[in-house]
Formats: structure tokens, sequence, C-alpha cells
């Protein structure tokens, strides 16, 4: 069990087009949820497993909330073929049916940073996966282009080192405690030191619970390969779009721009927060979805 403030989850673990899939279940209290309500389905991002969404999940309150590990983090194994956009969104395409079958009815779907670009991903391929979709801290920025393209180019050797090394010295590279410490250091917005010590901790302990070195390698090309800007024009469904005015991953103003262009579109932009919305901001990005979500059942 995994203790949250105000509630718990339990794993699942369910055959997802035969590939076997942890998800975790945060399940709403029983008289707050109405018969009709649909599952709230969760994608977490980049490095992170389910925990990531814990904060989120536990404040809301209206309906379940299922959280998975994407193949190649967590607990759930890289796909057989290798970590491709297709193969991420064919393998997502599966987990929503397969939700959809349990629950008797289809899932909200949410995805949260490089789960952003899967889902809006599969959404404009495959609208009826998505009648409705919800982006937290999307990525809207190419990575290898703008100013932080050169960071990112450093980031693509970082990973590509850590795939080619010898075995150990790859993995304790990839899994340096340093390096994770400073990577959460930039993200990290929040002058409070106890929440940035909880940030600081989920990242130690979760940040490099990838499967393999060459899983990551594979996953990280696909998240600087890809926005959610791609395939805007295609994203004709209700949409709520949470972002942080202070994300260095990915800048405000493109956010502001992709938002624009938008068919249908709540936005909620969140005062001195960055991309941890999920961690410094959780209350106000649940209050949001409940309220995007109600009516929708």
């Amino acid at each position: 069990m995994t203790a949250v403030p105000g509630r718990t989850s339990h794993r699942i673990d369910l055959s997802v087009a035969g590939h076997p899939t942890a998800v975790w279940l945060h399940p709403a209290p029983a008289q707050a949820v109405p018969a009709s309500a649909r599952p709230l389905l969760m994608i977490h991002g980049f490095r992170g497993d389910h925990h990531g969404m814990d904060r989120i999940a536990a404040a809301v309150r209206d309906r379940d909330v299922i959280v998975g590990d994407l193949p190649g983090f967590g607990q759930t194994l890289p796909l057989r073929d290798g970590l491709t956009l297709d193969g991420y969104c064919d393998h997502l395409d599966a987990l929503i049916a397969e939700v959809a079958r349990r629950w008797e009815k289809p899932p909200i779907v949410l995805g949260h940073s490089f789960g952003s670009i899967l889902v809006s991903h599969l959404a404009a391929r495959r609208p009826e996966t998505a009648p409705e979709l919800i982006l937290i801290n999307p990525i809207t920025s190419p990575a290898l282009e703008g100013p932080a393209k050169f960071l990112t180019s450093l980031t693509r050797i970082y990973y590509g080192l850590g795939a080619r090394l010898p075995e150990s010295i790859g993995h304790q590279l990839l899994a340096n405690p340093l390096i994770v410490r400073a990577m959460s250091e930039v993200m990290a917005t929040t002058g409070d030191r106890g929440l940035r010590r909880y940030i600081h901790d989920q990242h130690a302990k979760y940040f490099s619970t990838f499967s393999d070195r060459t899983s990551l390698a594979e996953a990280f090309d696909v998240s600087v390969a890809h926005t959610v800007t791609e395939v805007a024009d295609r994203l004709c469904m209700p949409m709520l779009v949470v972002a942080g005015d202070r994300d260095a991953i990915a800048p405000i103003a493109v956010t502001r721009a992709f938002v624009s262009g938008l068919a249908e579109v709540k936005f909620v932009e969140l005062g001195g927060v960055g991309h941890l919305v999920h961690y410094e901001r959780p209350d106000e990005a649940a209050f949001a979805i409940m309220d995007f979500c109600s009516g929708r059942d």
C-alpha cells in the first residue's frame, strides 16, 4: 500500500495487449462517487513512475484515479519491440481499452510532461480514445531548438554515453545521485524548504527506477523528438491545460500560443511554479481537474 494524505492506493497487475503492466488504483471515497463517474487515467512524465502523480491523485476526490507505470519505468517492463512513439501510442490505446473494460466506462485521460506528448499524439491519431483530454505541464517547445538546445544536446550525450558504457559504469552514471539531485534542483521552484526536501527525496527514490539503460535512452529520444504542438490542429476535443508560468522546460509564452490555437480549451495558468505542478501545486491542479471532469460522466 502507498500512503498518501487522506488516501491509499493499491497495485493492480494488468495484461495490456499481452504486455504485463503495473497500475495503481486510488479509489475515491464511496460516498463521494456517483455510479456514473468515469475513472481518471494518469500518465506520468519521463524518468518518473506512478509515485510522481500521488499528490494530485490523492486530491482528486470525486472519482477513481488510476496511475500506471509506463513501459520501461517503475514496475512495467519495456515493450518487446523497443520504446518508440508508435509503440507507446499502441500500448496506451490498449491500456485505455483495458481500463474501460474493467470499469465498464471509458476513462478520462491525463498526461503530465512526457506523458502529455504520448496522450496528445494518441488522441490526434485515434480521437475515440480521448473524448476529452487533460495536459499538465505539456511539452510545447522542441527540446532540440531554442535557448535550451545546448543543454538538451549535452543531455542527449549523457544518455547515449550511459547506454554505451559497460553495464555497471553506465548504470552508475545514469543513476548518479548527484546528477539526479542537480536535475531536481533545476526543476524545483518552491521556496518552501520542507517541500523542496520532499521533491528531492522523491526524485532520489524514483527517478532511477528505469528498467535498463537502452530503454531509458530510447524513451529519452522520444521525449526530445516530439511535442504536443505537432498535433495541435488535430486536438479538437474539449481540453484542460494546466501549466506554470516559471516552467523552464516548456516556456509559458509557447504554451499560451499552443492553447490559443486549440478548438475548445480551459487553460489554468499557475503563477510562481515551474514544471513540477504535480509536486508543488497538486491541490490547485486537482481542483481544476475535478471542475473540468464535472458533468462529463
